[in-house]
Formats: C-alpha cells, sequence, structure tokens
C-alpha cells in the first residue's frame, strides 16, 4: 500500500510540474499601463468577454486579408489618459510610440492573439509569425496610420511620456524651427523613431542611428536616399535586411521632402 501511495504522489508531482511547465512556457504579455504592473498570459487574454473575431482587409505584416482572435486596444487602455503616449516594445527590439489619441481613434486598433491551436503563417520561410500578440487595425486610413504604427511580435505594452520630452536631442534648435523641418520631425516620429535613433536619443535600435556619426543626407546623393527609403532592396539588399519600403501611400512625397528637410537640419546640429 505505502509503494501505491508513493507512485500516486510522484505521478501527482510529475502532473502538477508539467503543468506548472506549460503555464510558465505560455507567451505572456507584460503590460505596464497603472500603478500596478501586470504579466497576462495569453490564456487569460483569450478568456476575455470581449475577445472578438475580426477581418483585417490589407494586413501590414502580410500583405494580405487576415483573420484573428483579437481584444478591442479600448480594453486595455480603460484607464489610461487620453493625453498619453503608449510605447509597444516588440521583442526584436523595435518599439512603437503610438498616441493614446490614435489608439482610440477611428482606425480601430485591436490587440490580435495568436492561439496555440491555430498558429499564423512565418513571416517570411522558415521564420516566426507576426504572434504571439501584434498590434491591428480594421479601418487605418480613416485614423491616418502608418505602417510603422502595426508593431508585432509584441513583448511589452507600457505608458510613456512623449518621445520628444524624453530625448530633447532629437529636436531640431529652435533658430531652425521651419515648418518643413517641424514637420520632418513629426515624420520621423511616426515612421523612422520604432527603428532608429537620432543623436543617441530613441528607444529602439533595430536600425543605425540617423545622425552620429554621420547623416544619410551626407553619404547618399539626394536621388539615392530617396529611392532608398522607398524601395531598399532597389539600393543595397542582403539577406538579413529588414527596413520595409514606404510607397507614396504610407508616405507622401510631401512628408519625404519634410523628412530629408529634418535630417539635413539635424546633420547640421549634430551632438
Amino acid at each position: 500500500m505505502q509503494t501505491v501511495k508513493r507512485l500516486y504522489a510522484l505521478l501527482l508531482t510529475v502532473a502538477m510540474l508539467a503543468a506548472f511547465g506549460a503555464r510558465a512556457a505560455e507567451p505572456a504579455l507584460e503590460l505596464n499601463l497603472g500603478p500596478v504592473p501586470q504579466r497576462l498570459a495569453r490564456q487569460d487574454l483569450l478568456a476575455n468577454p470581449a475577445l472578438r473575431t475580426v477581418d483585417v482587409p490589407a494586413d501590414v505584416a502580410y500583405h494580405r486579408s487576415m483573420q484573428y482572435r483579437a481584444l478591442p486596444l479600448t480594453v486595455l487602455l480603460r484607464d489610461v489618459p487620453p493625453d498619453a503616449s503608449v510605447q509597444f516594445t516588440a521583442t526584436d527590439g523595435f518599439v512603437a510610440n503610438i498616441p493614446v489619441k490614435t489608439l482610440l481613434g477611428a482606425g480601430q486598433a485591436w490587440l490580435a492573439i495568436e492561439t496555440q491551436d491555430a498558429a499564423w503563417p512565418p513571416l517570411k520561410a522558415g521564420g516566426p509569425s507576426a504572434g504571439p500578440f501584434y498590434l491591428v487595425w480594421l479601418t487605418p486610413e480613416k485614423g491616418a496610420v502608418s505602417p510603422e504604427q502595426w508593431p508585432y511580435q509584441i513583448g511589452k505594452i507600457s505608458l510613456a511620456a512623449a518621445l520628444a520630452t524624453r530625448y530633447p536631442q532629437i529636436l531640431p534648435k529652435t533658430s531652425a524651427q521651419t515648418d518643413a523641418v517641424q514637420r520632418g520631425l513629426h515624420v520621423y516620429m511616426v515612421d523612422c523613431a520604432s527603428c532608429h535613433p537620432i543623436n543617441g536619443g530613441g528607444d529602439a535600435a533595430v536600425g543605425p542611428d540617423l545622425n552620429k556619426p554621420h547623416n544619410p543626407t551626407e553619404y547618399f546623393q539626394e536621388a539615392f536616399l530617396r529611392k532608398l527609403i522607398r524601395d531598399p532592396a532597389a539600393v543595397r539588399t542582403w539577406d538579413k535586411r529588414i527596413m520595409p519600403g514606404f510607397s507614396t501611400d504610407a508616405l507622401s512625397n510631401a512628408q519625404l521632402d519634410d523628412l530629408l528637410a529634418y535630417l539635413r537640419q539635424m546633420a547640421r546640429q549634430r551632438q
């Protein structure tokens, strides 16, 4: 009888350890949106009563129509001030800082959650998917949402002060605040800062600093710099290149002009 009891206890312990191990291995999302940080396992998010199936007609990561199990971001941002900024940090170092007003606006932001029994396709052959957590938009055209505001492989979502507040070195000096330069600063913060710091300021380091040791306006002829931004592979390419191209739908010619005006000004005030 003692042998049977010991065997039962051993089996129970093994089962508990296996369950704990499975729980520990379950993808989790870090949330720092209030006074108490949270860590929510995927199964906890999938159990939320607000979970829905959503269709994304023009998915930025997959370049086609996709369907997801997702939560409206309003569920996570319920107690967040409307004038705040939210930082989405991906596991590969990509960081998107998005105003709450944009997240709660007409673009309809949802947190897509990759389920264990219906894994998403890999982003490229042999690579990982966009999961386990991905910010998607149902009507991005209505909210002026940039392709860089679709962070995937999200590991953490946090409240953060505005980028320019935390990194004043990205600001053009007062004497050079022309309208074009200021508009270019905005383009940089929306479309470039998720990968590139400037003057050592920024949250991400996926791509190189855009002003140190030199500015791309200094080492690229303008025509080729414009071509690089529109279609990076047409200028230089290698197996690990990850920079996307910005079509005129994503970045208008006028916005590109403004971005270059900002970069030229930052080259003149390198710190």
